[in-house]
């Protein structure tokens, strides 16, 4: 083997060398990277469940409300309908103590539509 020869074969084992080392750095920089990323991934992923719960505990709490407000608006569409059937009863009560005939002559005169009607 001449010197030459020998010289070219360091100078290559050097180059595989470096060209070793240099493989390897690049494995643990994506090795590196790959793990960064996924902490990355898991922390979004984190943010977004605590979000969708934030936004979801605010959406039950305003559905909430909605029921609350309905249920007293309901309520209060009651008593006031109670209030109106109450006095329309009164009224007719009134009408027909002061103006008995008149009020027979009227439910005479409403069984006689009704009756003709409900033939047809």
């Amino acid at each position: 083997m001449s010197s030459d020869e020998g010289e070219a074969a360091m100078t290559d084992k050097a180059s595989y060398d470096r060209l070793q080392k240099d493989v390897d750095a690049v494995k643990s920089d994506i090795s590196n990277l790959a793990e960064q990323i996924t902490d990355a991934l898991n922390g979004l992923a984190g943010t977004a469940q605590k979000q969708a719960r934030r936004g979801y505990k605010q959406a039950r709490s305003s559905v909430d409300g909605i029921v609350s407000d309905l249920s007293e608006q309901g309520s209060a569409a009651f008593d006031a309908a109670q209030d109106a059937a109450a006095t329309l009863s009164e009224s007719l009560e009134d009408a027909v103590q002061q103006r008995p005939l008149a009020a027979v002559g009227l439910a005479i005169g409403l069984g006689f539509l009704i009756g003709v009607t409900w033939r047809r």
